[in-house]
């Protein structure tokens, strides 16, 4: 398709004279289960309540599947995915898409990246990092299954696979099932050892993004690749089962295990990483790969102490940073995602804000300009990243939405920005921690910022939509497939849901700023996040380029 990147006038949305604020409530889903266990329905939320009431201002759209690039409908939606349509207004291939592509074609064993690798098959040890789940967030098991048969079929001698527990995107416990079928996947490959080596919880080792704890990579660095770890098993599932006790008053949940090496009986580590290695992080999606991927790539390295720096063969799943050319080799392309709202608007001469805490600062920037780290043009472009607490987000909810708040409205007092972009990531990051009460919290609190923003632009004539890019707190109970009835364990409690939701997502639209007579189009009932990106452009005074997804309005 061609991108034409001249952004035109609207032919009837005349250019906003004041500031238009597009605002992310990150896994706010609107979701058809209105009991207590939907914390989003559950809390005090009467400002975003209140918009629903506006006449043709007020709708939902697609957040997940196909409407955001990922295989099937039954695929969850993510924050990288979610981000990628807002920013680009464009249904692209994503990840899992595009591996399972080059898996089912073959393409994938006959690139670079796997030629490079396929020189330590002979002689060396094959290693596999990444999460073990079939959640299709960052990673797919089946996936990892098809590499590892192609490694075996291309005469790898020496397979070892480190594992990252889930219990986020799948539900929590599942990682028995998943440890017991990678290890009769194992067994099965033909004239190959190939073992499980070492693992952790996805929260816990190796899979920290945006630098916010260097110390979960190093965990992982010191298991995966030093052998070392304060757990020892002679097997994964045992390892698995019994740190999943903890120490007996309180159980571990799959995200959170501690690290563990599997030995053989005279208590040696299977599976450490020495020179000639190769090392294959199986997950696709970016944000959690890119530290460990520094760690493996990077000469110059101070993050932690790596004690020693094995010279591997090392690839991604997919090239985690393009403007860092991180990692330098992987197996399959990432989309090239271009045209993006980001760089139109730069090019238009359009100043903008954006703004979020630690855990989706990348959202709002990297994934919103698709997968690209940076400014289109810095003098137009302000990012302000609020470092998020090191805590368990169920003990501090309130995160750090007052201060995404604060920066939010003195952007848009300033008079400096014609769009200001922020995100707030109470719902999804308290959502993940199955912690109801506190999830309700966050979104009470998110709701009452919002009225902050809101009044805001109120009070400078301007023009604001609201969206969000995912389902999570919409839900946070395991429900039965048939009935949809909640599920509760033994003791009476109910087994939470920490994975992200199929529901689809609000958008909003309003502000003094816009014209009478917008609203919503009723011809597009299948609209997904891409659509509304031609519909903030629209609210900005500009058309929607040909090459995005029609504008909701």
């Amino acid at each position: 398709m061609t991108i034409d990147t001249e952004l035109k006038p609207h032919d009837t949305i005349p250019k906003a004279e004041k500031p238009v604020l597009v605002c992310i409530l990150d896994g706010w889903g609107e979701n058809e289960n209105k009991d207590k266990f939907n914390a989003i329905h559950s809390a005090e939320t009467p400002v975003t309540d209140a918009l629903k009431e506006v006449p043709g201002r007020w709708r939902t759209v697609r957040a997940h599947g196909t409407a955001v690039g990922l295989p099937s409908d039954a695929d969850m939606g993510n924050s990288e995915v979610g981000h990628n349509a807002l920013g680009s207004g464009q249904v692209i291939d994503q990840g899992a898409r595009l591996v399972d592509i080059a898996l089912d074609n073959g393409s994938a064993f006959e690139l670079d990246g796997w030629k490079y690798i396929s020189e330590s098959f002979p002689d060396n040890t094959v290693h596999f990092i990444g999460l073990l789940s079939d959640g299709g967030v960052h990673s797919r098991c089946n996936q990892l299954v098809g590499f590892l048969k192609g490694a075996a079929k291309d005469g790898a001698k020496r397979i070892r696979v480190h594992i990252l527990t889930d219990g986020r995107d799948v539900p929590d416990g599942t990682s028995v099932k998943f440890v017991e079928e990678l290890e009769k996947d194992l067994a099965e490959l033909s004239g190959c050892d190939a073992k499980i080596a070492s693992g952790g919880g996805r929260m816990h080792v190796t899979m920290d993004r945006y630098e916010a704890d260097w110390k979960i990579v190093e965990r992982g660095w010191q298991a995966h690749v030093l052998g070392e770890a304060p757990h020892k098993f002679t097997t994964a599932l045992e390892a698995i089962k019994t740190l999943r006790e903890g120490d007996g008053s309180k159980a571990i949940t799959d995200q959170w295990l501690p690290p563990f090496v599997v030995t053989d009986d005279g208590g040696k580590a299977v599976g450490t990483i020495e020179d000639g290695d190769a090392v294959v992080l199986f997950n696709f999606r970016a944000d959690r790969m890119v530290e460990i991927s520094k760690a493996f790539e990077y000469e110059e390295f101070n993050a932690f102490d790596r004690k020693r720096f094995p010279k591997t063969r090392f690839v991604g799943m997919m090239q985690y940073d393009g403007d860092l050319k991180l990692p330098a080799r992987f197996l399959v392309p990432p989309p090239a995602i271009s045209g993006v709202s980001g760089e139109l608007l730069a090019k238009a001469g359009v100043s903008t804000f954006a703004c979020s805490e630690t855990q989706k600062f990348g959202h709002v920037t990297f994934f919103w300009n698709g997968n690209r780290s940076g400014y289109f043009k810095e003098d137009l472009e302000t990012y302000v990243e609020i470092p998020s607490d090191a805590v368990p987000f169920n003990e501090a909810p309130d995160m750090k939405a007052r201060e995404i708040t604060e920066a939010g409205k003195e952007a848009l007092l300033s008079g400096k920005y014609q769009m200001v972009r922020i995100n707030f990531a109470n719902p999804d990051m308290v959502g993940h921690t199955g912690d109801l009460e506190a999830c309700v919290g966050a979104c009470s609190l998110v709701d009452k910022c919002v009225k902050e923003l809101l009044d805001t632009v109120e009070s400078l004539g301007g023009r604001w939509l609201l969206t969000a890019d995912h389902g999570n707190a919409d839900d946070m109970v395991q429900r039965a497939k048939k009935t949809n009835a909640p599920l509760f364990a033994d003791s009476g409690a109910p087994l939470p849901l920490t994975s992200h939701t199929l529901a689809p997502v609000p958008v909003a639209i309003g502000g003094p700023g816009l014209p009478e007579g917008i609203k919503f189009r009723d011809d597009l009932p299948n609209a997904g996040l891409a659509n509304i990106t031609g519909t903030y452009l629209n609210l900005l005074g500009f058309a929607t380029p040909a090459h995005m997804e029609p504008s909701l309005i």
